[in-house]
Formats: structure tokens, C-alpha cells, sequence
């Protein structure tokens, strides 16, 4: 709708600030070590096959020492399962999860394929709000005051899409004890993890899991540049084997076999990757990032009509609500999008979309000469 209101002899380029895909800028690209692991898995002509239905051995094992780095315990490649991106691990997770009468409760703002795919799976949603005046941390009250019997899971995003905030330990924490009181297990959604800017430190999910059973969603696609190779992970963080008890590990290996896989030369050039990746290229990414979270943050601070609750600590994007009260003939977020695409081809995403109206996300993962374009041609559109 947005690329359709643009009008069409704007000469000025279109700024794209509404999704978290910066490939298309040159600082954005991935690392060479990745790109040499993908010709070497297709010239080895070993993945010209089908691969097993939870993923290739090598690269479950290879995931599944990259994520223990993060835990004080081991997992292991029975823990890994692969999936073509993290939207089809949301998917098979929400099938999953989507029993008669179940419901599952999902923050506000948050990622909207998990309510669009619990809509097609007919899984009840019930949305726990997010305190932007906290640093977005989850509003445990309102997350018990909305669970009960049939309640499934809860899931939790950090680094989070859309807000761009990093939950620390304490608070990961509360929220674990609190799913573990309530009977619940915990779907975190860690596709940006790493992706960090500010002070605080990643903490994956799964280090509590001896608290509360952990099904941790993540992907290459963002740390390492690679949306389109469309290779991602479930995996059970569960010391206490409850998901296996309850029939969870075995519907996931069910749907596993009725659904399609991930390339299988990506999967294969996976050991490699994250052998081969060093941490310069990782540091490089986030120094990018760090600079245009920080202009971003700044320029807008300077826009009386626009507030941002709070500096960017990590994902891609940041929450900034819109004044409406300060602005002539704008009726909402989507209006507000709408008349900015026209009159100054710059693309935010409408709050709404995110659960969240009369704000926008707009994403940092860019060059800071485009941002301070589209800053420009902001302040103009005032």
C-alpha cells in the first residue's frame, strides 16, 4: 500500500526504512567467509540431496555448539532443528501449539507473522503490552492477568523487532519464573541475537530453562547479512525433558516430515560459516549500526512531533510514536506513512502493523548518509 502511494515522477530514490533488510546497502554485505563456505558445500557435491527432515547431522551439531557459547550447559544436535528461516520455525511452533480451545499470548508491539500465522492455525491470541517507559520490558502483571488453563505459551523477543530493546538478565529471568507459575513454556525468538549496540549484554532465553522449558526460534539471516538464504533453527532448551513428556518434541519432528527443508548446500556450508566468521565482521556490522542508531535517535529527539521512548540498544529497528496533536490533517500512523511515502518517497512501517497504533518503526540497519537523508526530507515533510 505504502509503495503504491508513492508518486511516481519523484526523481529522488525511494528510502526503505520499514523492514529489517539491508542488503542492499554495500556496508551491509555478508562476510566473505560465509560466501566461501557456500561455494565449497555446492562444489563438494555432497548436499545435491534431499536432507534429512530435521536438518543435515554436521549442521545441527555446528548450531548447536554456537548457541551453547551463550549457556551454561551443552546442548546437543537433537536439540537442533533446521528450518527454511525463522518464519517457517514461527510456523511449525504455532502449529504446534494450536490445540482446540488453546490460546497463546504475544507481546504488543511485536512481530506480526506470529498473530497472522496463529489466525490461519485458529490458536486464540491475547496480547501482553510491552512499557516503552521501562525499556519495553514485559508487563508481568497484565501477562498473568491474561493466562489461564489453556494458555499454550508465551512468547518473548530479544533483541526485539520492532522496539530495539535488550532485555537483561533479572528481567529474562522474572519472565521465566513467571511462565514456570503459570504452567507455560517460552518461545524465544532470538533472530537478532547478538545484534547488540548498547550496554546491555545478550542473555539467551534458554540460560533459564532449568526454570521453564525454552523453544529458542532463531537464524542466520540478520547477524550475518543473509535473509535470503532462508536458513533457521527451533531449538528445545528443556534439561528437565518436559517437552519431550508432553508431546512437543515429537509434534515438531511430525510436521518436520510434511513440510519443506532448507537448501540443503546451505545447510551443508553451515559448520563452516560459523567456524570461519571472525569477530571483526561482527563488530564491523554493529559499529555501522551504533552510529545510525545514535543519529536516529538524536535527529528525532529533535522533531517535536515524534518521541523515541528510548536510544536503540539492539535488533534493527526502534518505536517512535507520532504527536498527533502537533500535526495538521494527519488522522493516524497509517495516514502519517501514507502522506510521507507520497510527498517524500521515505517508507516507515505504521505501528499498527505492529500492534501498536499512532506509532512507526523505522529501521537504523542503513547507511548513515541515506539516513540523513530521509531525516532531511522528515524534517521537510513538517
Amino acid at each position: 500500500m505504502l509503495w503504491k502511494n508513492l508518486t511516481p515522477n519523484d526523481q529522488r530514490p525511494t528510502i526503505m526504512l520499514g523492514r529489517g533488510d539491508p542488503t542492499e546497502f554495500p556496508s551491509f554485505q555478508t562476510t566473505p567467509a560465509a560466501v566461501e563456505a557456500a561455494v565449497d558445500a555446492l562444489r563438494s557435491s555432497n548436499f545435491n540431496s534431499y536432507s534429512p527432515t530435521v536438518g543435515v547431522p554436521q549442521a545441527r551439531r555446528a548450531i548447536a555448539e554456537y548457541l551453547s557459547s551463550d549457556l551454561s550447559y551443552k546442548l546437543s544436535e537433537d536439540d537442533v532443528y533446521l528450518t527454511s528461516g525463522c518464519t517457517q520455525a514461527i510456523e511449525l511452533v504455532i502449529s504446534v501449539l494450536a490445540q482446540p480451545g488453546a490460546n497463546i499470548l504475544l507481546p504488543r508491539p511485536g512481530y506480526p507473522q506470529y498473530e497472522a500465522r496463529a489466525a490461519y492455525e485458529k490458536l486464540q491470541v491475547r496480547h501482553f503490552d510491552l512499557v516503552p517507559e521501562k525499556g519495553w520490558e514485559v508487563d508481568l502483571d497484565s501477562v498473568e492477568a491474561l493466562a489461564d488453563d489453556n494458555t499454550a505459551a508465551i512468547v518473548i523477543i530479544n533483541p526485539s523487532n520492532p522496539c530495539g530493546s535488550v532485555y537483561k538478565y533479572k528481567h529474562l529471568k522474572k519472565i521465566a519464573e513467571t511462565a514456570r507459575k503459570l504452567g507455560i513454556l517460552v518461545i524465544a525468538d532470538e533472530v537478532y541475537g547478538h545484534l547488540v549496540i548498547g550496554s546491555n549484554p545478550f542473555v539467551a532465553m534458554g540460560e533459564f530453562a532449568s526454570i521453564v522449558p525454552v523453544l529458542t526460534l532463531g537464524s542466520i539471516s540478520k547477524r550475518w547479512i543473509v535473509p535470503g538464504w532462508r536458513l533457521g533453527w527451533i531449538v528445545t532448551n528443556d534439561p528437565n525433558g518436559i517437552l519431550i513428556k508432553t508431546g512437543i518434541v515429537e509434534s515438531i519432528n511430525n510436521c518436520l516430515n510434511i513440510t519443506s527443508d532448507p537448501a540443503t548446500f546451505v545447510q551443508g556450508a553451515v559448520p563452516q560459516i560459523l567456524e570461519k566468521t571472525n569477530n571483526e565482521f561482527f563488530l564491523n556490522i554493529k559499529n555501522i549500526m551504533r552510529e545510525a542508531a545514535e543519529f536516529l535517535y538524536e535527529a528525532i529527539e529533535a522533531i517535536p512531533c515524534l518521541t523515541c521512548p528510548q536510544k536503540p540498544e539492539g535488533s534493527m529497528a526502534v518505536m517512535v510514536k507520532i504527536n498527533l496533536p502537533l500535526l495538521e490533517n494527519v488522522v493516524d500512523d497509517v495516514d502519517f506513512c501514507l502522506k510521507l511515502a507520497k510527498e517524500e518517497s521515505v517508507i516507515f512501517l505504521p505501528g499498527v502493523v505492529v500492534g501498536l497504533k499512532n506509532w512507526v518503526r523505522i529501521t537504523f540497519a542503513a547507511e548513515l548518509p541515506c539516513l540523513e537523508d530521509a531525516l532531511g526530507r522528515l524534517k521537510d515533510f513538517f
